[in-house]
């Protein structure tokens, strides 16, 4: 699933932005919901679960320990 977003911690990636952050999950979220861009009844839940995905992500980054970096 989601092969194609990319790690990123180090040592795979260093300079992770917050654009970098929100790609990744909102193709996560779309691979989830089987919608590349969700109905207009849909939009606000979709947005809403790409910002909670893209905010546990960041969330997870900061707190991870890379052991000899």
């Amino acid at each position: 699933m989601c092969r194609s977003i990319k790690t990123l911690r180090p040592p795979y990636s260093d300079d992770v932005t917050d654009e970098d952050v929100q790609a990744a999950a909102l193709q996560y979220v779309r691979k989830v919901s089987g919608f590349h861009r969700p109905a207009s009844h849909n939009e606000a839940v979709f947005d809403e679960a790409v910002d909670a995905v893209a905010h546990v992500t960041q969330e997870l980054l900061d707190r991870l320990v890379v052991k000899g970096r």
